[in-house]
């Protein structure tokens, strides 16, 4: 490869990061724009505590994952968020033995 080809790769390579970085943050930026709150949870189990935000949506409040996948609350946002998130384990045993 010559230095003119292996530069070329290179700001190939830096451009398209430069890209995928803008992206994230644009989604990133309209998603905290919908956001009307915060909720935050605290296991009823030990595994600690996590905070979401809250949208209104087009079939009620909803919150948002940490990967980015906005969730229906069922009832309670707080209890939703703790089911989904920091007990998701213990509360998917609760729901078998039903």
């Amino acid at each position: 490869m010559t230095i003119k080809m292996t530069a070329l790769a290179a700001a190939a390579v830096v451009g398209g990061f430069a890209i995928s970085v803008g992206t994230s943050r644009d989604a990133d930026a309209q998603s905290r724009r919908g956001a009307v709150g915060y909720v935050q949870t605290c296991s009823q189990y030990g595994n600690g505590c996590t905070k979401a935000p809250v949208r209104r949506g087009r079939n009620g409040y909803e919150f948002r994952m940490p990967g980015g996948t906005w969730i229906r609350c069922r009832g309670s946002c707080r209890n939703s968020l703790r089911e989904d998130s920091v007990d998701f384990w213990e509360t998917q045993r609760e729901n078998q033995r039903d």
